[in-house]
């Protein structure tokens, strides 16, 4: 009767470890693995590839060169215009009456609107604030897009390694599995201990599964950033090792106010309102109108020659000149704002991650010095006193739970470590 409860349950934690190593062998979670690391896909590389072909990054460097083109044409006068005249008198054919009457002519003119000095020079200043601004949201969109791709490479770098902690878990638990089968057969063991073997061996496979997902959406988003194809292979990661900044949180600080793009942008946009409003105000000027024209008479006659000067008069300056004058005060106060919003935002955010540096590297001294070690020692101490049938399977299960939990702890302490690390090097520059 135990042999063929014993097979009842045996059997189905065979097909569980069957489809175990089938996944493990799988496409995908074979593409997931990280035993032989390609040593040309690291991250320095990783970072370099997303410099040059990253799409966001050529997108932001195109319309920073297209912005760098405006301020000569800005500074440049408006286009002249020519004209032709005919003055026909008694007679609507052009030239008829050219020789009989010295009031018909032909006449060519040129003229050019000169707006008022200094306008032009304004107008220059203010594009070329704007392509400022284009520069910094170029520069700020490279930290963004080297930021993402250190991140998204640290998280794989965390799934892998809990992946194979999972396999290699599995596989413990694998042995563990089969030896209490052999001793509940031998009646040294319950019934229950299998049914748990084989309820946690469904549990480990069910978070390797969904380890195995994590990864390959993190893949799918590596390569997004990098500008690959998503059916291109996988890319695989290397080791990583805690980075050292020897700054105290003052000079991050600082270094942060002086060297943050995207506070430079927001200073560019600043500096470009408090053109735009000097150019507003210079519109209550008027601007001229030069004009020139030589008329051309019969050969009987004398030529004439006209010259004008013209004025462009703010008639309705209340409606124009006035509400524009408002309008360009109140973005200049906005970007005022807003760049003292950012600079708030920049200083609490590189306060944020050098805590969270700080605390994670301490972290990572408490788990590779202290937790996990004492979790080995206990777990080997439990699976050689359950051989003996000294301790239950809840001890040895509890065990190996405890090493898993906790190497898989600390390698996601390493990776909040380095994103942290990452994020400060986007606010500062690659700065150590």
């Amino acid at each position: 009767m135990k042999s063929q409860t014993l097979t009842v349950v045996f059997w189905p934690l065979i097909f569980l470890s069957l489809g175990f190593w089938c996944s493990v062998f799988s496409p995908s979670a074979a593409s997931a693995k990280s035993e032989l690391p390609d040593p040309q896909a690291n991250l320095d590389s990783l970072v370099q590839e997303a410099l040059a072909r990253s799409p966001l990054i050529i997108a932001a460097r195109r319309h920073w060169q297209a912005e760098m083109q405006m301020p000569v044409q800005e500074a440049t006068l408006p286009d002249p215009q020519i004209s032709f005249q005919n003055l026909a008198v008694g007679d609507p054919v052009p030239g008829n009456n050219l020789q009989n009457n010295n009031f018909a002519y032909f006449g060519y003119g040129v003229s050019q609107d000169v707006p008022f000095p200094g306008k032009l020079r304004l107008r220059a200043s203010v594009a070329e604030k704007e392509g400022e601004y284009s520069r910094q949201v170029y520069e700020a969109q490279i930290r963004a897009v080297v930021e993402q791709v250190r991140e998204t490479y640290f998280n794989l770098f965390f799934l892998t390694h809990s992946l194979s902690l999972l396999n290699q878990t599995s596989g413990e638990f694998e042995r563990v599995a089969h030896i209490t089968a052999e001793q509940y057969e031998l009646g040294m063991r319950q019934q229950q201990d299998v049914l748990k073997s084989q309820l946690q061996m469904t549990s480990l496979l069910n978070e390797k599964q969904m380890t195995s997902q994590e990864l390959e959406q993190g893949q799918a988003d590596l390569k997004t950033v990098l500008g690959r194809e998503l059916d291109s292979p996988d890319i695989q990661m290397s080791e990583v090792r805690t980075s050292a900044l020897n700054l105290n949180d003052d000079q991050l600080r600082t270094l942060a106010l002086s060297a943050s793009p995207v506070l430079k942008q927001a200073q560019a946009m600043e500096a470009k309102n408090e053109q735009s409003l000097k150019l507003a105000r210079e519109d209550y000027i008027p601007d001229f109108s030069i004009q020139y024209m030589y008329q051309k008479t019969g050969a009987r006659f004398p030529d004439y020659y006209m010259a004008s000067f013209g004025l462009k008069i703010p008639l309705y300056f209340w409606r124009r000149q006035t509400p524009a004058v408002e309008q360009a005060t109140l973005e200049k106060d906005s970007a005022h704002a807003e760049t003292h919003a950012v600079r708030l935002s920049v200083t609490s955010a590189i306060q944020n991650h050098w805590i969270a540096l700080q605390t994670t590297d301490r972290v990572l001294r408490i788990y590779s010095d202290g937790l996990i070690p004492q979790a080995q020692a206990t777990l080997e101490s439990a699976a050689t006193a359950y051989r003996v049938g000294k301790v239950d399977f809840q001890t040895l299960l509890s065990g190996e739970i405890d090493v898993l939990r906790l190497k898989q702890q600390y390698y996601r302490a390493l990776a909040d470590h380095e994103i942290a690390f990452a994020k400060i090097q986007q606010v500062i520059g690659n700065v150590r």
